[in-house]
């Protein structure tokens, strides 16, 4: 039998080894080090913000922001309903609520109009949230601009998660560096991994030392261990930054590898009915960290749990669009506004195979299959 196909797999090379084994030569083990030190610097160059701290994860980078911005318990906070848990869950960890927000098509990300509805809905009753999480989905950002105003209007602060989204730009910008805070994840299915690991950016240097005090068990300036507030084990480890380092120098090789990725799945799939790629919109570059698409049953003969369960059989990994959060038992009390464009989304989206290490033989494998998914349909067997 042929491998296994990832959806989304760890991608490393010599960059990273040669770091990691001066990380063991110079006994720099700990959640401190010259690797750390030095990730962060060339982490902000990459993305262009004045200032970025290591974490031990994205998530951890999400917690601190929305605390630093002032989130805290019985607070409400705008987010994507269109996204991974991990951008909802720290705002309870810091006894706040959600209210989600729907998507629009052009990016499948939040809808500045229904955010903008939120906002003034919010303002007349004298409800305004304490904060807005946008996510930058599937390797594309959000429309920033809208987002961006319609928050300064009301003076409430935008936190920017832009876990998926590395190496992708809003008119010349990185996704992440127009906030308030920004976060990152370099979990093992990003477009670079560190294995577990999040950066958190931001133009506001003493909110970053105030995090970094916050990330390091909150420990005040004094030889002895003296705490005034309450803080967490969020560092990021030197070996850790020292293979994001190396995948930092290969950042853009990836970007274009799972571009590639997906402009094969574009040709090979043209002729066959009933499949939408999910657009890149006008206003930046989308990393295509996972190419995904919808797929109408009518047309194509069959629904996109039908093609999943199809690659599965062939030991092919593949991934339903992200069941909206306002769907999620967790989060089924808490409110939002729309939410019909993110269930359409998820009905019917599918995200392929992505990663750039993948090889020709492996994209063939993946259309194959979907192709004999519809002409088997076709043929009614």
């Amino acid at each position: 039998m042929p491998p296994r196909i990832y959806l989304s797999s760890p991608h490393l090379g010599s960059l990273e080894r040669g770091f990691v084994d001066d990380a063991f030569a110079s006994n720099w083990i700990a959640p401190l080090g010259p690797h750390v030190d030095a990730f962060q610097e060339e982490f902000a160059r990459c993305v262009g913000a004045p200032h970025a701290l290591a974490l031990s994860s994205g998530t951890a980078a999400l917690h601190l922001a929305l605390q630093l911005v002032g989130v805290s318990a019985g607070d409400e906070v705008l987010v994507s309903t269109l996204t991974f848990s991990a951008s909802v869950n720290p705002i309870r960890y810091l006894g706040a609520s959600p209210v989600f927000i729907d998507s629009e098509r052009a990016s499948w990300n939040m809808d500045p109009t229904l955010l903008s509805e939120e906002l003034e809905a919010r303002a007349r009753s004298g409800r305004l949230p304490r904060a807005v999480v946008v996510v930058h989905l599937y390797g594309q950002c959000a429309d920033l601009e809208p987002i961006l105003a319609a928050c300064d209007r009301h003076g409430v602060p935008v936190v920017e998660d832009a876990a998926e989204a590395l190496g992708s730009t809003y008119k010349g910008r990185t996704p992440g560096t127009l906030g308030r805070v920004g976060i990152y994840s370099f979990n093992g299915n990003k477009i670079i991994t560190t294995s577990g690991g999040g950066m958190l950016v931001s133009p506001d240097e003493e909110l970053v030392r105030h995090a970094l005090k916050l990330a390091t068990q909150a420990r005040d300036p004094a030889a002895h261990y003296q705490h005034s507030e309450i803080g967490y084990n969020y560092r990021l480890s030197n070996v850790l930054a020292a293979i994001g380092r190396g995948q930092l120098r290969v950042l853009e090789d990836r970007v274009a590898a799972r571009r590639r990725n997906h402009d094969f799945y574009v040709r090979a799939l043209a002729e066959v009915p009933g499949i939408t790629f999910m657009p890149e919109a006008p206003w930046g570059r989308h990393t295509r960290w996972l190419t995904t698409l919808t797929i109408d049953p009518a047309r194509f003969g069959a629904n996109r749990e039908a093609v999943r369960l199809a690659l599965e059989r062939e030991d092919i990994e593949a991934r339903p669009v992200w069941k909206p959060m306002h769907l999620q038992p967790v989060f089924a009390a808490f409110e939002r506004r729309g939410g019909e464009v993110a269930e359409e989304l998820f009905q019917n989206g599918l995200c392929l195979p992505s990663g750039s290490n993948l090889t020709p033989d492996d994209l063939a494998r993946v259309v194959e299959v979907v192709r004999a998914v519809h002409a088997s349909r076709c043929r009614g067997t």
